[in-house]
């Protein structure tokens, strides 16, 4: 099993770019056992979408003038 600092580094990857058929597996074995990384995931995912809203929305404010 991976270790929650191996979990974690992967758990950001999974962002960015597809995570393998392995490493899925891995990361919903270790999730189910690890209340932390679960955690961790949920905050991460909620941040991502929280900066991908901004990004959009500043766009939009920036290109019209007020």
């Amino acid at each position: 099993m991976m270790s929650c600092k191996q979990m974690t580094g992967l758990i950001s990857q999974s962002l960015d770019r597809e995570l393998t058929t392995r490493e899925r597996l891995s990361m919903r074995f270790h999730l189910m056992l690890c209340e932390g990384c679960t955690n961790y995931r949920d905050n991460l995912q909620f941040l991502h979408e929280a900066c991908q809203g901004l990004t959009g929305d500043a766009g939009d404010s920036a290109s019209s003038p007020d």
